[in-house]
């Protein structure tokens, strides 16, 4: 490996390479603490989540919510013709919305905040300088330190015959202009469970064909069960413990998947076909490599409690850092790579990972934080369980949205809370609570002795705090208080 000179100078404080919501919140905060600072995109700024994934998803997933809400208008007397899809009008929609967001991240905002903006693609020349080749010709640049938040990509599995057939990917599907009639859909994770089901309600016909015996493997069985139940009633076929052996198209064009499924192979015809098995760390010709910036095995760069790579001049945050590919991780970690590498040599802070929420936009909604019982059981921790179903919740009630539950784990005969996990309508919103409670150290009592709204969906979180009060009520005090109260009766 070749020694490299750190320059006596340098051009910039900070290098950050990539837009995305990583790169986006270290550039905003490098200038606010009045750094000099240069961002590099090769693509659209804003990344992966504004222009092909959490915003375009969501749209997505709204429109297909609305259409089934007017389905169940007749419940509430509402009586009305049955709503019909202008598929490109949708994805017009889609596009609006993006664009209506892209400001927020544009060019001309950061430039305002008093960033360098270079729209050209990066290269690490030595741990101190990049090598920009722009429209104008290559440009080279040194700072102290450089962030890489390149951000991820959907995998598209190596299936036999796949490049003969009509795919796309979470990424891609947005030029889409007519809706496919049946859909296939590779994978049952969240970004998998949300297209499936929406494309479901917008008139598709999908088939999610899993690996696994169950979707969304990461939450509890229980969890996994009821939105498989609730896929099933959108009308959207599972098939697990399915291997996708090749995929093939006949003389006629009919296209299909051939699949193994109980040592059976089975043939499922499709119109399109959604890869959704994963996404794969943006590394490649960044020069890694030749700087000797070691990757972990699933390809993101390998990085200490303190976001550097093996280079320390390199730090890492984002889906190119992992181990968490959600936006707002990739915010959170953007703060501690940029304060590090601002402030080396004086002060430095380790990524705290202790709460981190998720939530897969399916309906019901499931949300996490903290661990569940899966992970509780398979670390050895003891903990109690309180369950509150939703349909014993009056807001929920009323709006026909009964389904799901809220389940807070705690230790054994404490009110200190180790982990949520809500599924229901407005899950991810519910689970905001909980997350401040864990971050500021707020057990279930304080949050029973908070007032919520009547009648509102929060609600659940201080009901489901009353379930632990009342399995921890103690016997002994309330049989005296029923004596005391005797005795002011004059008995």
């Amino acid at each position: 490996m070749p020694a490299w000179h750190r320059p006596k100078h340098f051009d910039r404080n900070l290098i950050v390479i990539g837009a995305g919501a990583a790169g986006l919140v270290s550039a905003y905060l490098g200038s606010a603490l009045r750094a000099r600072v240069t961002l590099i995109e090769s693509g659209e700024m804003g990344g992966d989540c504004l222009n092909t994934g959490c915003v375009p998803s969501k749209t997505l997933i709204h429109a297909a919510r609305l259409m089934a809400e007017q389905g169940r208008a007749g419940e509430y007397g509402i009586r009305s013709a049955p709503a019909e899809l202008d598929f490109p009008r949708l994805m017009a929609r889609v596009r609006e919305s993006i664009d209506h967001i892209a400001p927020h991240d544009s060019v001309e905002r950061y430039s305002k905040l008093g960033v360098e903006v270079i729209q050209g693609r990066a290269r690490l020349h030595s741990p101190w300088q990049v090598a920009i080749d722009t429209a104008g010709g290559e440009q080279r640049l040194s700072a102290r330190h450089i962030i890489i938040a390149t951000g991820a990509r959907p995998v598209i599995p190596a299936i036999p015959g796949i490049d003969t057939v009509a795919h796309v990917s979470s990424e891609s599907l947005w030029s889409l202009q007519a809706l496919p009639r049946r859909l296939a859909v590779l994978g049952g994770g969240p970004i998998g469970c949300e297209l499936a089901q929406a494309f479901a309600r917008l008139g598709s016909e999908v088939t999610i064909i899993q690996r696994g015996p169950r979707l969304l493997p990461r939450e509890d069985a229980a969890v996994s069960e009821l939105l498989a139940d609730a896929l099933r009633a959108d009308g959207v076929r599972i098939r697990l413990n399915s291997e996708t052996r090749r995929c093939e198209q006949d003389p006629a064009g009919q296209q299909q998947l051939w699949l193994e499924q109980d040592g059976e192979a089975q043939a499922l015809p499709f119109d399109l076909l959604l890869c959704a098995i994963g996404r794969r760390a943006n590394t490649e010709g960044l020069g890694l490599e030749a700087l000797g910036v070691t990757l972990r095995p699933d390809g993101t760069i390998h990085t200490d409690a303190w976001l550097r790579s093996s280079q320390p001049s390199i730090l890492a945050c984002g889906d190119v850092a992992g181990p968490y590919q959600f936006t707002h991780t990739a915010s959170h970690q953007a703060w501690y790579a940029t304060v590090n590498a601002l402030f080396s040599g004086i002060k430095r802070f380790a990524a705290d990972y202790r709460v981190i929420p998720w939530v897969t936009y399916t309906d019901p909604e499931v949300a996490r934080v903290g661990l569940n019982l899966t992970e509780a059981a398979a670390q050895g921790i003891a903990v109690e369980i309180s369950h509150y179903p939703l349909k014993e919740l009056d807001r929920a009630i009323i709006e026909g949205q009964t389904r799901g539950f809220v389940q807070v784990l705690t230790p054994p005969g404490k009110d200190r809370i180790l982990g949520v996990t809500i599924v229901g309508s407005h899950a991810g919103e519910l689970l905001a609570e909980f997350v401040l409670a864990m971050k500021q150290g707020i057990g279930l009592n304080r949050i029973l002795g908070t007032i919520h709204s009547y009648p509102g969906w929060s609600e659940a979180v201080r009901n489901s705090a009353g379930v632990w009060r009342r399995a921890h009520s103690p016997a002994w005090a309330l049989r005296l208080l029923e004596r005391f109260h005797r005795w002011r009766r004059g008995g």
